[in-house]
């Protein structure tokens, strides 16, 4: 039995958070593995400050901490560091660079442990760069850094999902880019917009709004909003 996803739009970690984290987590594996690999280029002082973070989250809701330092492909390859990840009860990506977070992941040993333990019933959560990496294709806000790229290919556990995080502060300056990914998704594809601190939890087809304001199914022909307690339902 698969766990449950939730992808999030911003908030990862802070108190607004931490009931939709609670209810993810596994009762009887009170471990909170949290990985910070997006932010693995900001430097020491901002890595320092999302442990911490982690570790506030974690004393609120009562679990171990568990944040492994990993930071680029090769850390993503220790056996040590993947073997923590077993017992998780939640498994938590946080925001950064989604395209630095893809290839540091992208067939390692720390992301098969991560699909194996999700596979068996463990929750993951990705937030901003997290739940943009969870797809096939990264719909990166930083294109002009990667100016080579007009696509970068995500972890790929969500196939027919695109996701565009922190929705209702980037609408306002980006449609441009907006109209750019929906002329560009398959038909099989849906793209989402998520609100800032709101996440959207499910089991691949089933799916319902939490947190604070609003998940969007964007489509040419406009937008759909769902409200916190709205279910979706998606192939």
């Amino acid at each position: 039995m698969f766990g449950k996803i939730a992808l999030v739009g911003s908030g990862e970690w802070l108190p607004v958070m931490a009931e939709i984290e609670k209810d993810l987590i596994d009762k009887n594996k009170p471990i909170y593995v949290q990985l910070s690999t997006a932010a693995g280029q900001e430097g020491e002082t901002r890595l320092e400050h999302w442990k911490n973070l982690g570790k506030n989250q974690a004393s609120r809701l009562g679990v171990e901490q568990r944040w492994l330092p990993v930071f680029d492909n090769d850390s993503a390859n220790d056996e040590n560091l993947a073997k923590q990840i077993e017992g998780a009860g939640l498994i938590y990506l946080s925001g950064g660079d989604p395209t630095y977070l893809s290839e540091s992941l992208r067939d390692s040993l720390v992301w098969k442990t991560i699909v194996e333990q999700w596979q068996n019933g463990v929750s993951l959560a990705g937030c901003s760069a997290g739940a943009m990496a969870l797809t096939n294709w990264v719909p990166t806000m930083r294109i002009r850094l990667h100016k080579s790229k007009n696509e970068v290919k995500g972890l790929g556990l969500l196939p027919n999902l695109r996701v565009i995080p922190h929705f209702d502060r980037m609408v306002g300056w980006i449609p441009d880019i907006i109209t750019r990914y929906l002329m560009n998704i398959p038909p099989n594809v849906t793209l989402l917009g998520i609100d800032e601190n709101t996440a959207l939890v499910g089991n691949l087809s089933e799916w319902e709004v939490k947190g604070l304001q609003s998940v969007w199914i964007l489509t040419k022909e406009g937008r759909t909003e769902y409200k916190p307690g709205s279910k979706i339902f998606l192939n």
